[in-house]
Parts: C-alpha cells; structure tokens; sequence
C-alpha cells in the first residue's frame, strides 16, 4: 500500500473516531523507544517460524482484548476472576510470546510501551508474515487497571449475521468492517466441538446441516477423528488471502456464521466483492483493524503502562 493511501485512510479514520485518535499516532515510541516495533516484529517473526497458527492466536487474542472494555490488554491480566477465565477465552493462547516481547521492551526502555500496543503490533505483524497486507498502525495505548470475567460477551459461531453485524455496529465498525474481521478466519483454527452438530445432527435432524458442501461434511468428520481442531479455510489455511470468502460462496464453511455471511442478504454482496477482488479485502482488512485498534482505548493520564503485562502495577 502507498504511503499516500495509508495516510488517507488514517485521516478519514480520525473522523471517526476522533478522541482516540487525537492521543494515538503511528510512530508514538519513535523517540521513547526507537527499537520498540522492530522487537515486537523480530520475536513475532521467530515464534511464526515455529509455528505458524501464531497469526490466527494473534488475531484471536486482539479481537478477544478490544471487544472488552477495549484494546487495554485487560485479557492478559492473571487471576482466578480476570477476563482470561471466561468461557470463550479458554482458547486464547501466546501469552509467553507477549511476555517474551514484553521482557525485551522492559529490558530496552522500561515502563514505556504498554501491553496492549505488544498485542496490536504483534498481530499487526504475524498477518504480514501469513500473506497478509503490510499496514501502519497508531500508537499510544494505555494497559487498563479491570479485567473480570463477567465482562466476556462475545458473540458465539451459531450468531445470526443480523446479531454479529451489530455486535461490530455496537462499536463503531461498519458491515464492510464486520465482514473483512470475520474473513480473519482465513487462517482461523475452530475447535471441532463448535461445529460438530453441522457435520453429524443439526438442530436434531439426525443428518448434517443442509447448507454444507457433503464433501466438506466427509472431510471434516475424518479431520475431527484425530484431531480437536480443523482449518476454517479448507483451502489456504495458514495463509492469509481471500480464499475464505471463495469457500463460504461454495457452501464450504465450516462455522455456521461463517457461512450464513454467504446467503444472507446483509452480506452476501460483500462477501462476493471479497472474493473477487484480495487486494480489496486486503485494504478493507486494514481499515477495520486500524478502526478496532482505536476502540475504547486509554490514552494520556489514562490507565497504566504495566511492567509485567499479567499483573496489574
């Protein structure tokens, strides 16, 4: 992307959201800690080349932080009551790569870079290393001093496309926004019991769900036998592309959100555009994560810089 375009869309982007992005700005540690994004994307590089799946638990991990109380990395906090404890936080994972960055940052440039810019820059930079678009991000977020459990309420993958719309409408985001986040699934990993009445007795039928490709039925009842997780993109699924939006319009998605974003008439025509057109959804992607990234967030005097990103200071 050109560095005219980023800057475009950054403005229109502050029109937006215009009280977190008077305090955040791309480049924020330019002087307080010069090094601070080229360790983030070192230590993210070397974890991707391990292990790969590392860009779908980034973006998880993002998404999980900034739909609760806000990008503050209020879901790293350790404790017996914290966000981390809820339900659908049970599969959120790297929080050694976040305290590894984290560790290097205190080490180069003590209680200046807050946990919840690791979390954005560290998933910034895994979707670069899966295919996806290079992007600038602002910067600038404060740690948050609340985490409790009760305030986990994401939306579930039975949602109706109506409900998980809203859910993104709720906070600022657009359906073009909502659909380009959801097609972050294009290297999502989903566990096999979220989706195995689909493949065996949908709503107590005794037969799969209708609105699945059966060759996809077969394949993920064989995966589902040995393992306890499945690609969402049956086609491409470490990589970062549009290719999630080609399978769901083939009947080959394997949430049933996913695929209703397909046929209902909310979404399908965007669907269609993605799928037809990666550089597109590439932009579009980029957009509603700069837009998620500003989402409630602590600035200024606000919140803490954590030393220790599972312990409040």
């Amino acid at each position: 992307m050109m560095k005219g375009t980023k800057f475009s869309s950054l403005l229109v982007l502050f029109f937006i959201f215009p009280i977190a992005f008077a305090q955040l700005r791309v480049g924020f540690y330019s002087r307080s800690c010069p090094q601070a994004e080229t360790i983030v994307r070192n230590l993210v590089r070397q974890r991707f080349g391990v292990d790969p799946t590392v860009t779908a638990a980034l973006l998880r991990m993002h998404f999980h932080d900034c739909f609760v109380r806000g990008c503050d990395a209020s879901l790293l906090i350790d404790s017996t009551t914290s966000e981390k404890t809820a339900g659908p936080n049970g599969s959120v994972r790297e929080f050694d790569l976040i305290d590894r960055i984290k560790a290097q940052l205190e080490a180069a440039c003590p209680s200046t870079v807050s946990c919840a810019d690791i979390v954005t820059l560290a998933t910034r930079d895994s979707v670069l290393l899966a295919g996806g678009p290079s992007y600038s991000i602002p910067t600038g977020r404060r740690d948050g001093r609340i985490s409790n459990n009760v305030d986990v309420a994401l939306p579930g993958p039975t949602i109706s496309v109506s409900g998980a719309v809203s859910f993104f409408t709720n906070k600022g985001l657009n359906t073009f926004d909502a659909v380009a986040l959801l097609g972050a699934h294009t290297v999502g990993q989903g566990n096999c019991g979220l989706f195995s009445d689909r493949i065996t007795n949908f709503q107590g039928t005794g037969r799969p769900d209708p609105s699945m490709n059966p060759a996809l039925v077969t394949s993920l009842r064989n995966t589902c036998r040995n393992s306890a997780t499945a690609a969402l993109d049956q086609s491409t699924p470490l990589r970062f592309d549009n290719q999630f939006f080609k399978q769901i319009r083939k009947r080959r998605g394997v949430l049933q959100v996913d695929q209703r974003l397909a046929s209902d008439p909310q979404t399908r025509g965007i669907v269609a555009r993605y799928a037809n057109n990666n550089a597109f959804f590439k932009r579009q992607f980029v957009r509603a994560m700069v837009k998620m990234g500003a989402v409630d967030v602590l600035t200024g005097r606000n919140g803490e810089i954590r030393r220790n990103c599972r312990r409040f200071n």
